[in-house]
């Protein structure tokens, strides 16, 4: 039986200590475990097997696993209410500090040491994505198939074929390629979508509706970002970084809104603030429309996936006990890692390299690789960077 509900918080007191949790939201998937202990160790808000569903059901699902997990205690705890709270309250301060870094960086790019700064992290932006790349194989790789899987996935998105069709075909392949899983003994254990909570996610899917609706009346361009990013989000399973080759392919390959060096640049800074690195989106949007971008970018690149965590919280259990599902989960997790790598050979050749470069990257890879904080890494190269660039 699943262990119930032990405390029912205020919908403030979810915000508040989310918004707390937020301001200190370094390291991406690694904050599941501080909420944890916040939500199930010291306040029990609900027991460690639901919490242990909710962190299945968010590495499954496309989205910010730290984010997802944050709307998952709230939903658990307090209905849409507290998903709304716990998200909101979680990811405010990574964009509030997105947004003042993305101002100073219009604005004070071009000042020599700035400069000097920003050449040394592109740098370590290659060290941080091939490192997502290794950890990625990782984690995935159980198989030849799966090697082979992302072999493909990223020789196709190297030859120019979208990474959302990338994305659909390795799912495709995975629902081939596994559907001989073993998915464990079925429990029936779905629940149903109650009248209130049903009518709750109506009126948030209008209201949404009517954003879209006026977004395209005020300022068609912002309607074009917010689809974009809602977009990215719907494909981007696996975490955070999994964004990143399909913003990269969207926005510097196929519009042009910026070139490889800038997204790195924003990149980099995804990386100096809390929260995940999909926050990139603030960056982008400020670069492109003002403060206007920042707040429709960021909105809509979190928005499907706090729908999804309400959508299918409820009928997780069924989904997991199915081989198609699992086998497609598990064909476009592979894929990421074949774009990730496409994405490391990408940056990797928007920089000059040279000996110090050449170090400066291998230093920081070795880093990451041996868990060093990596605020630290960026923090330590940016001091670095200053004083050599």
């Amino acid at each position: 039986m699943r262990d119930l509900l032990t405390e029912k918080p205020a919908i403030t007191t979810l915000f508040l200590s989310f918004l707390k949790l937020g301001l200190t939201a370094f390291g991406g998937p690694a904050m599941v475990a501080y909420i944890k202990e916040m939500a199930v160790t010291r306040n029990r808000w609900l027991g460690e097997e639901r919490f242990k569903d909710g962190v299945a059901l968010c590495q499954t699902i496309p989205g910010a696993t730290a984010m997802q997990t944050a709307a998952y205690v709230g939903l658990r705890a307090r209905g849409i209410e507290g998903a709304l709270a716990s998200f909101v309250g979680f990811g405010l301060p990574a964009f509030i500090l997105m947004l003042i870094l993305s101002s100073l960086y219009a604005r004070y790019y071009a000042v020599p040491r700035i400069i000097s700064l920003f050449n040394g992290l592109q740098v370590v932006v290659v060290a941080i994505v091939a490192n997502a790349t290794y950890s990625f194989g990782k984690g995935t790789f159980k198989n030849y198939r799966d090697a082979l899987i992302a072999i493909a996935s990223g020789a196709l998105f190297w030859i120019g074929i979208s990474p959302f069709i990338v994305i659909i075909g390795a799912a495709c392949a995975g629902a081939f390629f596994f559907r001989n899983i073993n998915t464990g003994p079925f429990h029936d254990q779905a629940e149903s979508i109650d009248h209130v909570v049903f009518k709750k996610l109506l009126l948030i899917i209008l209201i949404l509706l009517s954003v879209l609706l006026a977004l395209y009346l005020a300022d068609s361009k912002l309607l074009r970002l917010a689809l974009l990013m809602m977009r990215i989000d719907l494909f981007a399973f696996g975490g955070g970084f999994a964004s990143v080759p399909l913003m990269l392919h969207e926005i510097v390959n196929v519009r042009g809104w910026m070139d490889s060096k800038t997204f790195m640049d924003g990149i980099a800074l995804g990386q100096v603030t809390p929260g995940p690195i999909v926050i990139t989106s603030a960056f982008v949007g400020y670069m492109l429309f003002g403060v206007s971008g920042a707040i429709v970018a960021s909105a809509a690149i979190f928005t499907p996936s706090l729908l999804m965590v309400v959508l299918v919280t409820p009928v997780f259990d069924r989904l997991k006990a199915s081989a198609f599902f699992t086998g497609a989960t598990k064909g476009i997790l592979a894929s990421f890692v074949g774009l990730l790598f496409f994405v490391t050979v990408k940056f990797a050749s928007a920089v000059p390299w040279d000996l110090v470069r050449i170090v400066l990257v291998c230093t920081a890879f070795f880093a990451l690789f041996k868990k060093v904080d990596i605020l630290h890494v960026i923090l330590i190269s940016a001091a670095v960077s200053i004083m050599i660039f």
